[in-house]
């Protein structure tokens, strides 16, 4: 069995992502949400586009106003009014402001924005009752945020609602992305009923196939969902092969313990595979295949439904955000969180108890999902959003393996949602 952190480098270091060439494909602005960019995005506009206000107020020559008081104010005349989307017609003189309000074009010859708060209106004057902290106060200037031909937006970023945002205001319309990662997806063992079926004495219900596509479509990528197959030597082998055919990442569950019908790896050997992993020390989820074939990822999880999740969580997932071509983040992402019960384990594998993590008192707090944390109860997985991971001690004796972490102590949390 490979320790969990060499398992999880072994697996990173043979995924690579997408390819900047091949793998890309536009796409109109209103469908790029959740899509990871391609290549970097560069606008012809500087932001803001022109100087213009922050505040509403007067736009003012500070020279005229520096020396203010409200027992001697600034006495202006008022030339213009400026509201948003109106281009300024004249130039402010010595004496003059004119009145703006937030986002509009500075006009000629202003340098100084004053507050309205700081004014009073009369007629065709303002009084301004205060001086500006400074020269240049409330204005934003041409290019301050960004400036035309910088990159705006770098490759491999998740588009989410500020990034489209700016991509919405570089009159960006076609956004490179890379192409959704294809992940077949399949369910072994005679066992097996879908759904829909008349349960029968002996029979189990198909749950993996429908958790897993769930999964998949939650980080970005296209399960490919290829059903129940029967635990048949050849009717298997002629699965793995088509989905090889269609798949960058093939996920199968069962068949990849050491049982007499478990055939997954003798399979994966006839078809040309490299077999990196046939086991991984956690719990749950030892019995973890790893497979690379020249342009396809084989996973073969555990057939049972929770063992099979944690594998996904811990193994799976990081492979799949980084095939897809994210830059950075798609490591798993643990946190440390203070856990609110005793937690125990047997000591020789690490160990996942699903929970619950939230914030209280500004620290993360743990409380595992109630019940019986066994693989076999997959139903007090259901609400959980984090793993609490009782590792396995540096030392190989009995003595020193940990087995119990009390309450209030402190552990690592690997975090079960997607991008």
């Amino acid at each position: 069995m490979l320790p969990a952190q060499e398992a999880e480098a072994l697996i990173l270091e043979a995924v690579q992502a997408l390819d900047v060439q091949q793998d890309v494909e536009l796409v109109e602005l209103e469908a790029c949400h959740d899509r990871i960019l391609a290549s970097p995005v560069t606008s012809r506009l500087d932001f803001p586009h022109w100087d213009n206000s922050a505040m509403d107020g007067y736009a003012v020559r500070f020279e005229d106003v520096k020396s203010c008081s409200a027992d001697q104010p600034a006495v202006l005349e008022v030339i213009e009014e400026i509201p948003a989307g109106y281009q300024p017609q004249k130039s402010v003189q010595p004496g003059q402001a004119a009145r703006i309000l937030t986002g509009s074009v500075m006009p000629t010859g202003a340098d100084t924005i004053v507050i309205q708060e700081h004014t009073q209106r009369q007629a065709e004057t303002v009084l301004v009752l205060e001086p500006p902290s400074e020269p240049q106060a409330f204005v934003r200037h041409q290019g301050a945020f960004h400036k035309s031909g910088e990159p705006l937006l770098s490759a491999g970023i998740v588009l989410k609602a500020p990034e489209i945002a700016v991509l919405a205001a570089a009159q960006c319309v076609q956004v490179p992305v890379f192409r959704r990662v294809r992940v077949a997806i399949l369910s072994t063992g005679d066992e097996l009923v879908s759904p829909e079926q008349p349960l029968q004495p002996g029979q189990i219900v198909d749950s993996n196939q429908y958790a897993l596509a769930a999964l998949v479509a939650e980080l970005g990528a296209e399960p490919l969902t290829m059903g129940i197959v029967q635990d048949d030597p050849d009717r298997l082998n002629g699965a793995i092969a088509s989905a090889i055919q269609s798949a960058d990442i093939i996920l199968s569950s069962g068949g990849v313990s050491v049982g007499d019908y478990d055939y997954v790896d003798r399979i994966l050997a006839e078809l040309g595979a490299e077999i990196h992993i046939r086991s991984v020390a956690i719990k749950p989820g030892k019995p973890l295949t790893f497979a690379t074939f020249p342009n396809t990822l084989y996973f073969g999880l555990p057939g049972n439904p929770v063992s099979a999740l944690v594998t996904f969580w811990r193994f799976v997932q990081p492979a799949i955000l980084k095939r897809s071509g994210l830059a950075r983040d798609w490591k798993p992402r643990f946190i440390k969180a203070i856990t609110t019960q005793d937690l125990r384990s047997d000591g020789k594998r690490e160990s996942y108890l699903w929970g619950n993590v939230e914030i209280f008192d500004g620290a993360y707090r743990f409380t595992p999902a109630g019940g019986s944390s066994s693989s076999g109860n997959l139903i007090n997985l259901a609400g959980t959003n984090a793993l609490g991971v009782v590792a396995i001690a540096s030392s190989n004796s009995e003595a020193s393996a940990q087995t119990h972490v009390q309450a209030g102590d402190t552990i690592q949390m690997l975090l079960t949602y997607g991008k």
